[in-house]
């Protein structure tokens, strides 16, 4: 019986850990978005994000919602540098997320400036 809840403990933690490493390392796609960032703010109650907002149309609508990681310094600081400007984002979008990773899917992972 001992054996039997030490492998049932093993593959829980198994299924769990994999789970973590998909949802982490797995992208579901990659791409890019241009347009217009209107916000970039740190938030959150528990676990502070960094989260921000790209005006990628003419209506409200045309919003595309996006996390960056707190460990990405440098693509944090020039999102805070070029907020309200054009700007042309490279994202990974994963299959789901973690509350301390951010509130989206989608991460950024380079930040230019669009060609004129």
């Amino acid at each position: 019986m001992k054996k039997f809840f030490t492998i049932v403990g093993l593959v829980i933690i198994g299924i769990t850990l994999l789970y973590f490493v998909t949802i982490y390392y797995v992208s579901y796609s990659k791409g890019y978005r241009a347009g217009e960032l209107v916000k970039f703010s740190h938030k959150g109650w528990v676990f502070k994000t960094w989260e921000g907002e790209l005006s990628v149309g003419v209506s409200e609508s045309q919003r595309f919602v996006f996390s960056v990681e707190s460990g990405e310094k440098e693509i944090i600081q020039q999102l805070i540098d070029k907020q309200g400007k054009k700007v042309k984002l490279t994202y990974k979008e994963r299959i789901g997320t973690f509350p301390w990773l951010g509130d989206t899917k989608y991460y950024i992972t380079k930040v230019e400036e669009p060609m004129k």
